[in-house]
């Protein structure tokens, strides 16, 4: 199984968004997987784990109306310790600075294809252990499968969630 490309109207921006949250996440020792499908249908344009095993979701804009228009976000909340969005540096982020975008809860990230910086800190918003538990299992099956199907291209074919 191979990653899909970001759903956006810009996906080279929003690839090169990820690949700069990815390296600063990395810097900080937090791993992550991009296009991870969550258990309530959603698919988290970024989703990773810290050392402490803390789960971190990154949704990702590179367009004004993106942002504007995207009302199921707050569905990714209840996935994770912390929340970001990133953007990449051009876009408007007045935004994300209204209280429709939770600015006491969610982060920002603004990155390009080689790097990234937090603007803002997420606040940790805990999830209960037992979801916790679950979400770590199942980021690291998505990521087992992901690497098994890179390395062998006939488990790739068998991999049921293709």
């Amino acid at each position: 199984m191979s990653a899909q490309p970001l759903p956006t109207s810009d996906s080279h921006t929003a690839r090169d968004v990820a690949r700069g949250i990815a390296r600063l996440f990395a810097r900080n020792d937090i791993w992550c997987l991009a296009e991870v499908p969550i258990r309530n249908g959603r698919r988290a344009d970024l989703m990773g784990i810290d050392a402490r095993g803390q789960v971190v979701i990154v949704e990702i804009k590179v367009a004004r109306g993106d942002l504007l228009g995207d009302a199921k976000w707050p569905d990714y909340l209840d996935f994770c310790d912390r929340f970001f969005w990133g953007v990449p540096p051009g876009l408007d982020r007045a935004p994300l600075e209204t209280e429709a975008y939770r600015p006491a809860t969610c982060g920002v990230i603004v990155a390009d294809g080689y790097d990234a910086e937090i603007l803002r800190p997420a606040a940790l918003e805990p999830l209960a252990a037992a979801r916790r538990k679950t979400q770590v299992e199942h980021l690291a099956r998505i990521a087992m499968r992901r690497h098994t199907a890179l390395i062998d291209p006939l488990c790739a074919a068998l991999d049921m969630t293709a």
